[in-house]
């Protein structure tokens, strides 16, 4: 065998125990993963490396002084580990499947032909002749039925593949394309492995295909994970519309029932205010997608005319909104709204100004509310946090907004909403 071979399988199995050193180190610290994934990706590395160590063992074994039979146990074990990998692919197909291995026909399928691939391997170290030779110099000769030994890991392979397409109803996407992403380079492997010598690419394309394999499957989880942080979101403004302040609504009530007897004109159109308000708050709920921003406002406009019915010359609103031509979550503006009402009203320091502005910046859009209050820090302790955490939240996983809280010049508070020009279209 020339020098440069040598090279180059040396540095396809040091490649190949880097990477699978690098699977069980993923395995170990990426989040995402469920358990039962975890583990078995884990262990699919471990015996990797084992894999690659041994047939680097065997590699070094050809030019130190070893025995024949030290050889040809050696030659075994470097044998039978990459089968191993094959094997349990089918069982993770047939977990993500739902099924169980012992009622598998292909999963009994498989450990039969493992079985064949064993004891061919077997016969191959204790008879040496008709599978392989190795030379008294450690060289590897091939017999005429060594292709025989490989037929077995063959079919395994493509059962595997055919179950992969037989259930691919049942698999995600990226599933199913993690199992293609596994088989297809071990497949390829086995096929020139046939007519060449080719250990150290065999390993290599066994990790590179875990390596492949657990990287779509960890990201379909995270994107699961995702749609499920979104669907928590989406029900957290459902709860938070329908956990509107008692008192904001008694004290509406109360005042519409006051102005029916001494201004029955204002006492039509609070009541009005307050029917849109509603109204829009439950639509607000059935929406999934950003809305346009200038129904928003609406929505805003309807809750602050309710609230100057209640707090007359205590409460001074301001809009400076030329800019309305974007999308935004529902429920954004008008909870900021009413969290500057809620926090920065105090009759004993005079009228809360609220300001709403929107404009446009060079690759954004951009609502600022602010109020004359107390300020952030002293209008009710944490609370605003959690007021406002929802709507951060949703900010972010609709369409990669942003929310931020600031002091305001001269007392008071800024909230402020960027939303990219991409995502409020």
């Amino acid at each position: 065998m020339t020098s440069w071979i040598i090279f180059f399988y040396f540095f396809l199995l040091g490649a190949a125990m880097l990477l699978s050193v690098l699977g069980v180190w993923f395995t170990i610290i990426m989040p995402g993963a469920d358990r039962w994934n975890s583990c078995f990706f884990r262990s699919f590395f471990i015996v990797l490396l084992l894999s690659s160590f041994i047939a680097l063992v065997e590699l070094v074994l050809r030019y130190i002084p070893a025995t024949m039979a030290v050889i040809y146990s050696v030659l075994f074990a470097e044998s039978l580990l990459p089968s191993l990998p094959m094997l349990m692919l089918s069982v993770y197909l047939l977990h993500c499947c739902g099924e169980s291995l012992r009622e598998s026909r292909l999963f009994r399928a498989d450990l039969l032909l493992w079985a064949a691939y064993a004891v061919l391997l077997l016969c191959a170290v204790l008879f040496p002749g008709s599978f392989s030779t190795i030379t008294e110099d450690k060289l590897f000769y091939r017999g005429p039925l060594y292709p025989l030994i490989l037929l077995p890991l063959i079919v395994m392979l493509l059962l595997n593949l055919a179950g992969a397409v037989h259930h691919r109803k049942q698999l995600t996407h990226k599933t199913f394309i993690s199992f293609l992403a596994a088989i297809l380079p071990m497949t390829v492997a086995l096929f020139v492995h046939l007519f060449v010598d080719v250990f150290p690419l065999i390993d290599i394309s066994t990790v590179v295909s875990g390596m492949s394999m657990y990287s779509l499957i960890l990201s379909d989880q995270i994107e699961q994970d995702l749609r499920h942080q979104r669907e928590i979101a989406s029900q957290r403004a459902s709860i938070m519309v329908l956990q509107m302040r008692p008192h904001f609504i008694y004290n509406t009530l109360v005042s519409i029932y006051c102005l029916c007897g001494q201004d029955p004109q204002k006492a039509r159109q609070v009541t009005m205010d307050f029917t849109d308000y509603l109204r829009r708050n439950f639509n607000a709920v059935a929406s999934e997608n950003t809305i346009p921003f200038s129904a928003e406002l609406e929505h805003t406009r309807a809750y602050l005319a309710v609230e100057q019915a209640q707090y007359e010359d205590m409460l001074l609103v301001e809009y400076d909104t030329q800019f309305t031509q974007f999308r935004l979550p529902p429920l954004t503006l008008q909870p900021i709204a009413e969290n500057a009402v809620k926090h920065g009203m105090n009759p004993d320091a005079g009228p809360l100004h609220v300001t709403i502005r929107t404009r446009r910046t060079g690759s954004a859009c951009v609502i600022a509310v602010e109020d004359n209050g107390p300020g952030f820090e002293t209008a009710g302790g944490i609370q605003p946090h959690a007021a406002l955490a929802n709507i951060r939240q949703r900010l972010e996983w609709m369409c990669e907004g942003k929310l931020e809280i600031t002091p305001r010049d001269g007392g008071g508070t800024v909230v402020t909403v960027t939303i990219p020009d991409r995502a409020a279209k």
